[in-house]
């Protein structure tokens, strides 16, 4: 099973940046990575998304132009880069590793995950 563990959460400012960075417990250079968040009584919700090239990306309307993900296969790991955010970022941001090489957001596809942490955007 694919183990994953995310870190670089924090508490940070309005406008400020922060990367966020996931490792695997194995090669996962042929899996689709993605980056899901979830606030507290909310349902968890897309971010971002990887294919296993790295040529394609896809993000939720919410963050485009704001972050960027982005992968390194030779150190099986998969980053999220933030830029200007804002309070309604804040959340438990998880990765997570499909069986597909494709990009794909929907949640039923994506069986292995981590453990999360926490982005908190204060003013």
């Amino acid at each position: 099973q694919v183990q994953l563990v995310e870190s670089g959460g924090e508490l940070v400012q309005v406008g400020g940046s922060l990367r966020l960075s996931c490792a695997a417990s194995e090669r996962i250079s042929e899996h689709a990575l993605a980056w899901w968040r979830q606030a507290p009584g909310k349902e968890r919700e897309f971010v971002a998304v990887i294919n296993w090239r790295g040529s394609i990306r896809d993000y939720a309307d919410s963050v485009k132009g704001r972050f960027t993900i982005s992968r390194d296969n030779a150190k099986s790991t998969v980053y999220l880069q933030m830029n200007s955010l804002k309070p309604e970022d804040t959340a438990v941001y998880y990765c997570a590793a499909t069986e597909l090489a494709r990009v794909v957001i929907t949640q039923r596809f994506y069986p292995y995950w981590g453990q999360g942490t926490q982005v908190t955007v204060s003013s």
